[in-house]
């Protein structure tokens, strides 16, 4: 006799049955959250994850936005983002566009909770793109806790020390280089301290970094341009060397020479042979020593601080006074103004205290270690009228001067300008250039087409112009310095009229 058998249930019947499993397992977990004492649950949270750690074969590594309390993102959360822009592209289903805050170009990373696997050494890997969202709190805070991004790594424990020893390693290295080749340079400067910006944000402002200086469009000498170049690319590479001798990884450049010798193109055609950021500090906004710090400890490494005519920024050095008083009438005149134009300025915004002690430690101090890999320029017209412990080797390494323009420098900016590398009035200008003085500005200038029918002869002619005249006028000066020596009756009006001075005031 055959057993009846059991019909198996409708689709509907088991959808019901599995619905209503579901809900009560729900219902139930409502009452225990509500009801179960928090640190109970915390309790039974711990060990149940402990327990499902002895059969569960994957281990997970989580990269948080930011940790603790700090402002700036974490440097191992950006080199993973910049390592998962490249190479989730390729893999991912779901990815979002946007303009990379430290990148020129458009960068593709994983949207919110997509997932990509990696490989490496033959060892399988999985990226999660996640994000915790804020747990809402009855403070009343100005601030809002903002949504945490994180990025999850998902593993084999059998390959902990492979990824742990190796693979990570790999990806903030390669992460980093990415970040380098995006990144935007960046051009800073620095407002008064009481502009600053408020919670959560940096005391320099920038712009984006494009000026096109090169050291091959530089006027200068061939031998000195490519002594610069080596002492720039051998410094950048010497970050072992600099930890080795105990010193900071940074050195100083002091550029002195006349207006309109190149000093601001010399920084910039050094900002582009590194690839750094520039950051201008504005002395005068400073007020104190503390702030100037302060600034100091929100650059970041692979930038260049400038601090341009330094000898005018603030009287620092307490040697104007003594040198006026040898001076000449012209002399005097030129340094009244040149302090007048500084007063101005310190009356336009508050005073500066910041001293030379200030700025000596700013350089080469404890805090100059803050930050890594930089570069500190100063520039001057009158090298002379600085500090010597301001300029001393340590703290300035490497004195660069540059002067009037000479004739390798002119093949250079006719090179740029017209696209001549000889010329017959090559001769005549190299005579000239030998026996007058004349900045590399000047000499540009006068190659400058102003108009589409100015062809390379014309401006040639311009330039040797310019020469001849600059040339007769410094003949014409010395010839009257001279009468001015030897002239008897220009010495006897001279007294005459101190005579007559005397008599008045008798």
């Amino acid at each position: 006799m055959k057993k009846p058998t059991m019909l198996p249930a409708t689709m509907s019947e088991m959808w019901a049955t599995m619905g209503s499993t579901l809900a009560s397992f729900m219902f139930l977990w409502a009452i225990i959250r509500q009801y179960c004492p928090y640190e109970l649950r915390r309790f039974f949270e711990k060990y149940t994850h402990q327990l499902t750690g002895y059969f569960y074969p994957y281990i997970r590594i989580s990269f948080h936005e930011f940790t603790g309390d700090r402002l700036k993102c974490s440097e191992a959360y950006a080199a993973v983002e910049a390592y998962l822009s490249t190479n989730s592209s390729k893999s991912a289903k779901r990815l979002k566009a946007e303009m990379g805050k430290d990148s020129s170009n458009l960068v593709l990373s994983m949207d919110e909770y997509e997932r990509v696997t990696d490989e490496f050494h033959g060892v399988k890997v999985w990226w999660v793109s996640s994000k915790v969202a804020s747990t809402p709190t009855r403070s009343m805070s100005y601030y809002p806790e903002q949504e945490k991004r994180l990025y999850k790594l998902t593993f084999h424990r059998k390959y902990r020390q492979t990824i742990t020893e190796s693979y990570l390693e790999h990806v903030v290295r390669e992460g980093k280089e990415i970040r380098v080749r995006n990144r935007q340079r960046k051009l800073y400067t620095n407002s008064p301290g009481y502009k600053w910006p408020s919670y959560k944000q940096t005391m320099w402002s920038h712009i984006v970094f494009e000026h096109p200086a090169t050291f091959e469009t530089m006027a200068m000498e061939p031998e000195k341009k490519q002594e610069i170049i080596e002492d720039l690319l051998t410094f950048s590479k010497s970050k072992d060397f600099y930890k080795k001798i105990g010193k900071a990884w940074k050195r100083g450049y002091l550029l002195y020479g006349p207006p309109g010798t190149g000093k601001s193109t010399m920084i910039a055609a050094m900002a582009n042979l590194l690839n750094y950021d520039v950051y201008d500090l504005e002395l005068t906004a400073v007020k104190e020593n503390t702030e100037l710090r302060k600034l100091l400890i929100e650059t970041t490494s692979k930038s260049i601080i400038v601090i341009e005519d330094i000898d005018c920024s603030l009287d620092l050095t307490g040697q104007r006074k003594k040198k006026a008083e040898k001076s000449s009438d012209d002399e005097i005149e030129r340094l009244n103004k040149e302090i007048a134009k500084r007063e101005g300025k310190e009356e336009g915004a508050s005073s500066s205290k910041v001293t030379l002690s200030g700025l000596l430690n700013f350089i080469d101090g404890l805090w100059s270690a803050c930050g890594g890999e930089r570069l500190v320029v100063f520039t001057t017209n009158y090298v002379e009228k600085l500090d010597p412990a301001l300029i001393r080797r340590g703290r300035m390494d490497k004195h660069i001067e540059l002067s009037y323009c000479s004739f390798e420098g002119f093949k250079v900016l006719a090179k740029n300008y017209l696209d001549v590398e000889m010329h017959p009035m090559f001769e005549a200008i190299k005579r000239l250039m030998e026996k007058t003085k004349i900045t590399p500005a000047d000499v540009a200038e006068n190659l400058m087409p102003k108009s589409p029918r100015d062809d390379a002869e014309k401006c040639l002619s311009s330039l040797i112009q310019a020469l001849e005249e600059a040339n007769e006028e410094a003949e014409k000066k010395i010839n009257d310095e001279d009468l001015g020596e030897n002239d008897p009756t220009i010495e006897d009006s001279v007294l005459s009229q101190v005579d007559k001075e005397t008599e008045k005031s008798s």
